[in-house]
């Protein structure tokens, strides 16, 4: 008769004391609705409205609450069909393809037009599903410093040149808040016969003329051969997609793994999300109101002498260095009705610690000086 071995608990429990004795132990917490959230990414405060809840219970009336099977199979729905179609129209691009994720957007971009001949170079400060999904491809990967396009020229010379090769970098950098310079890089990939790949998770719905991101419709499909986007942070929903030209995307469609075996988006989502493009185009008002609380939150830091990074984005990351020093301002932040997200290694760098505070069209005057007020108390409390 088999005994249950002890050698994986043993491991688990030796991963677990080490993750805690560096006090980088995570835990989940569920928020509650009487705190006011400047940690999530529901930028233009689209998530709890009742038009997207509406459109979302409509879609499932009407398509079912799951789409049943893969796209391929039988779950592609006339929903997501204009879904992506409207997409394509957001950013400028011929085609959009829906993934379920955005992690998985990137892995089964990278794993389908990546193999061990092919030359990666990533911006170090990339988010962790496209160094994953560089990992998963057997490339040739390499990291240039953080917006260093010099070290990346360096890189791409010393490349055969006519090797396959691929520039890949966030749009905006989802820790610090600073914005990639892409019409730099699509220079750079241009000249090194390279591809561009931009992932403007956080830009989309929140910077562009239309909304369309730090890409969209100023750089078309030639500068930037693959664009992937999120709907779950300013969209306010849920899932992903990837947009370039028709080749692009039925190669996407044949190789990428993530997207041939998922079952389909919940029609349902994917409605809600079509209620979500209506009116980033119909209300540009909350994009300004989200650039006026950027604005007013930024000059009042600076008055109170608090240590933001630049950005001028929604992201706003207070760097603190010190891991017990930032995990203490959350919770007392947290006790006093402020949700914040606090950022430790391994998710940044050692010495990097930051709360990371994100704004959202909703946040009014009355929410911001509240925030402001605390973080100014904390500082002082630690004041010799």
């Amino acid at each position: 008769m088999s005994t249950l071995s002890t050698a994986w608990p043993q491991r688990l429990a030796e991963a677990a004391a080490e993750r805690r004795g560096q006090g980088l132990w995570r835990e989940r917490r569920t928020r509650g609705t009487d705190l006011v959230d400047f940690a999530g990414n529901d930028y233009l405060g689209l998530a709890n409205d009742p038009r997207l809840a509406e459109a979302q219970a409509e879609g499932a009336r009407r398509f079912g609450s799951g789409a049943a099977a893969s796209h391929l199979v039988s779950g592609h729905l006339e929903v997501h069909d204009v879904l992506e179609r409207r997409l394509a129209e957001l950013v400028g691009r011929p085609r959009a393809l829906l993934f379920s994720t955005g992690y998985m957007a990137n892995l089964g971009t990278l794993q389908a037009l990546c193999d061990d001949a092919t030359h990666v170079f990533q911006d170090r400060l990339n988010h962790a599903s496209l160094l994953d999904g560089a990992k998963l491809s057997g490339a040739r990967s390499r990291r240039f410093h953080h917006r260093d396009h010099d070290d990346l020229e360096r890189l791409l010379a010393r490349t055969p040149a006519k090797a396959a090769k691929l520039v890949v970098s966030d749009g905006v950098f989802s820790m610090d808040g600073d914005v990639a310079n892409v019409g730099a890089l699509a220079d750079l990939s241009a000249r090194h016969d390279a591809w561009l790949m931009i992932d403007d998770a956080h830009g989309l719905g929140v910077l562009g003329a239309h909304g369309d991101g730090c890409v969209g419709r100023a750089h078309d499909v030639e500068r930037v051969p693959i664009l992937v986007g999120t709907l779950g942070k300013a969209l306010g929903t849920g899932g992903a997609f990837v947009a370039g030209s028709e080749a692009l995307t039925e190669h996407l469609i044949q190789f990428a793994r993530p997207y041939v075996f998922t079952t389909a988006q919940p029609p349902g989502v994917a409605a809600a999300t079509l209620a979500s493009l209506d009116i980033l185009a119909s209300e540009p008002e909350r994009r300004e109101r989200l650039r006026d609380a950027i604005g007013y939150f930024r000059h009042e830091a600076a008055l109170l002498g608090l240590p933001l990074a630049d950005s001028f984005t929604p992201i706003q990351p207070l760097m603190l260095a010190d891991t017990e020093r930032v995990m203490h301002w959350a919770a007392d932040l947290h006790e006093a009705g402020l949700a914040v997200g606090a950022i430790r290694p391994p998710t940044v760098p050692r010495g990097e610690a930051r709360l990371r505070i994100t704004l959202c069209a909703k946040h009014d005057r009355a929410a911001l000086d509240r925030l402001l007020e605390n973080l100014s108390r904390l500082q002082r409390e630690e004041a010799p």
